[in-house]
């Protein structure tokens, strides 16, 4: 993927910095720059990150450390953030990374909305990175902050009911209910969630009838879900990217987890992605306009359109890679606003 240095040379200027500024907004460097060498675009990555300077912090001041005895009264507190990335900084370094993973996906998989689902999809980026390339300490340093990040915004989602059944994907994602007042930040509206439809059919979408099932419905559900952005991608653009990346997070995940998590996984992926959908669903949808383009020309557009999120959809999108979600990833290029001129 990498022949030039450039994905390491780009963590490292970027592991100099926390993961979210002001206090609320994520760092979605990491991600974007990933995606970009990902698909050939490793000559323009210094040039985003000098443009994209502004929205990096320092990281925040340490408090404590973590460690295997206190690290439950530490989770999900975002003050502990800098305590969180030493942590799995340490943990990396010294054990295996697929044991690391293995040992806490279970424990952070119910605060995936944390967030608002960055953290998760940032670590998807990362295992995809060291599943698919050598092992190189920037690489692993990259898990271990996005490990960090998802336990010190770690979230997990109310009680919800679950409704009649729907039989596909697309099917339970049109079947969910809009908050009722979506004025708020994400955190206001997922306060509102009270049920979901019930997917994939069976007694529930962590009940699959196995691992290789669970497998397949999470690539139905990041297919419908991309699918969906064309038509639906107005009611929100930046926020409904999410209703896609973190399912297609989790899917990355799989191959570096024990088979017996992945049904549990699933579950995770279909409340994420159903509760971004409820939290920013737009009153009606639109038209989507086919696309003739190849996906490396789509990609390349996404690329010099500069949008962090657009970047992260695309590269979704091109994972899907059938005609409509070429065309969700146009929609998303034409619905945000460019950062790089």
């Amino acid at each position: 993927m990498d022949t030039t240095g450039a994905l390491d040379e780009a963590l490292d200027r970027i592991h100099a910095s926390g993961p979210e500024r002001l206090g609320w907004l994520t760092n979605h460097a990491p991600m974007a720059v990933e995606a970009l060498v990902r698909h050939g675009q490793s000559g323009t990555v210094h040039r985003w990150l000098d443009r994209y300077r502004d929205n990096l912090e320092e990281m925040p001041s340490r408090h404590t450390p973590v460690t295997g005895g206190n690290w439950r009264e530490a989770l999900g507190d975002p003050a502990r953030i800098a305590d969180w990335a030493d942590y799995f900084e340490r943990e990396t370094a010294e054990r295996p990374w697929r044991e690391v993973l293995a040992e806490w996906w279970p424990r952070l998989l119910p605060g995936i909305a944390g967030g608002a689902t960055h953290p998760v999809i940032r670590t998807g980026h990362a295992v995809r990175t060291l599943l698919t390339t050598e092992e190189t300490v920037p690489r692993n340093v990259e898990l271990a902050h996005a490990l960090g990040y998802w336990a010190a915004r770690h979230a997990p989602l109310g009680e919800l009911r679950t409704l009649a059944a729907e039989p596909s994907a697309a099917a339970a994602l049109d079947a969910v209910a809009a908050v009722p007042d979506q004025s708020g930040g994400i955190e206001y509206r997922l306060e509102q969630l009270t049920a979901f439809p019930g997917w994939p059919p069976g007694p529930g979408a962590d009940a699959a009838a196995g691992p290789d099932e669970a497998r397949d419905r999470l690539r139905e559900l990041v297919a419908a879900a991309t699918h969906r952005y064309a038509t639906h991608g107005h009611g929100e653009p930046v926020m409904l990217v999410h209703a896609a990346t973190a399912p297609n997070a989790v899917l990355r995940v799989l191959p570096a987890l024990p088979r017996e998590l992945w049904p549990a996984s699933l579950g995770a992926a279909w409340a994420a992605s159903a509760a971004v959908t409820a939290a920013y669903a737009p009153a009606a949808p639109a038209a989507y306009t086919p696309v003739r383009s190849t996906p490396e020309e789509i990609f390349e557009r996404a690329a010099a359109h500069g949008d962090d999120h657009t970047i992260k959809f695309t590269d979704t999108a091109l994972d899907v890679g059938d005609g409509i979600a070429l065309a969700a990833a146009v929609r998303s290029i034409e619905l945000n606003t460019p950062f790089l001129s």
